[in-house]
């Protein structure tokens, strides 16, 4: 009798996959929006583009790339606008399923805007930012605000990223700010996801978690040298944009990226909404989750006011007992994701660890 069909006795078959989709393109630097049209031509994505942009960010640079892509392609154009950001993704996936691919022009909303409607009518994104205020220039996420709050959702990864320098410099300084503390707060999340690993056997990825970790310390590092309306800050900064952007497509998830300091942010924006830019509340929450693992929160603070973002509350119209509600409520975001909030903290710590944000 043959043993071939005892499935204990035969050689066990490595069959694990994966598919990782990284940009392709990638330029940074000064005036690199004039090589829009080349980067265009290397991708051969097609003969008709749709320019997804807003008021402001077209008079920057939306009408610049239009008519650097006027005289190759068909172009199109769309603007993200619109007061209903469910409505004004929906026409956008109609205008998109209309072009062979899209450049999304403008700040976090614009490109957030412009990833989904490619990932639902399934083409290719480029991004092009013009302010480096968090790490959805580069990533597979994308943040939508409803009534219920801002919701984290799947969208196209760019094929490529195109930020000029110059641009992205002349920009509000607290914008830039924010896109440090983002990816500061990188050094949070990753120990919130190895310890969701140990208490909870959630998979990790030690490349992916080597990258979030190193790009933070870059910043950590430099964060001298981050100023005003410098070409070389957002030089600095959007490099760690991007390199966050990639650890999460090899994760194949915002988990490099996004822990406790992100439920915190999310919670804040359903108790306080348009209070602190995204980046702005995951700093904040970046100090309080680095100070329960145990770790340097004075450092992250201090290197937070160094770039000119806020660290307690009141910095951003906050006021201490919604922060608190925030830190209470974080558990209710996402819940399937483990962090260091989710393991039982009360209303007075969550009130000690707000009046630690004070502390000199």
């Amino acid at each position: 009798m043959s043993a071939d069909r005892i499935n204990l006795l035969r050689t066990k078959v490595f069959d694990k996959s994966k598919w990782m989709q990284l940009p392709r393109d990638v330029l940074i630097g000064h005036d690199v929006l004039e090589q829009i049209p080349a980067v265009c031509e290397d991708l051969a994505l097609g003969d008709s583009v749709l320019i997804v942009t807003g008021g402001r960010t077209r008079d920057v640079a939306g009408s610049r790339v239009e008519a650097l892509l006027a005289g190759s392609y068909d172009v199109a154009t769309f603007s993200a606008d619109g007061s209903d950001p469910i409505e004004t993704i929906g026409k956008a996936e109609t205008a998109a399923a209309e072009a062979g691919f899209v450049i999304g022009v403008g700040g976090g909303r614009v490109i957030d805007t412009a990833k989904i409607a490619s990932y639902n009518a399934d083409r290719h994104f480029i991004s092009v930012p013009t302010a480096a205020s968090h790490d959805g220039i580069a990533s597979s996420r994308a943040s939508v605000p409803t009534a219920e709050g801002n919701v984290s959702l799947a969208a196209e990864p760019p094929i490529a990223v195109v930020a000029d320098t110059a641009i992205i410099a002349s920009a509000p300084h607290r914008l830039l700010a924010s896109g440090c503390a983002d990816i500061m707060a990188n050094c949070t999340a990753i120990l919130d996801w190895e310890l969701s690993h140990r208490l909870r056997g959630e998979p990790v990825s030690e490349y992916a978690l080597t990258l979030s970790r190193m790009t933070a310390e870059i910043l950590f590092k430099n964060a001298d040298l981050i100023k005003p309306h410098s070409e070389e800050s957002a030089w600095i900064v959007t490099k760690a944009l991007v390199s966050s952007g990639v650890a999460m497509s090899i994760a194949g998830s915002s988990r490099p990226g996004s822990g406790g300091e992100h439920k915190f942010s999310h919670a804040l924006e359903r108790l306080a909404p348009g209070k602190g830019l995204h980046g702005e509340k995951c700093g904040i929450g970046a100090i309080i989750t680095m100070y329960l693992h145990g770790g340097d929160w004075e450092g992250i603070r201090d290197s937070l006011r160094k770039v000119g973002a806020p660290t307690p509350p009141a910095e951003i119209g906050v006021d201490d007992e919604t922060a608190v509600a925030a830190l209470l409520a974080a558990r209710t975001i996402r819940p399937e994701r483990f962090t260091i909030l989710d393991m039982g903290l009360t209303a007075e710590s969550a009130r000690d660890l707000v009046k630690m944000l004070y502390r000199e």
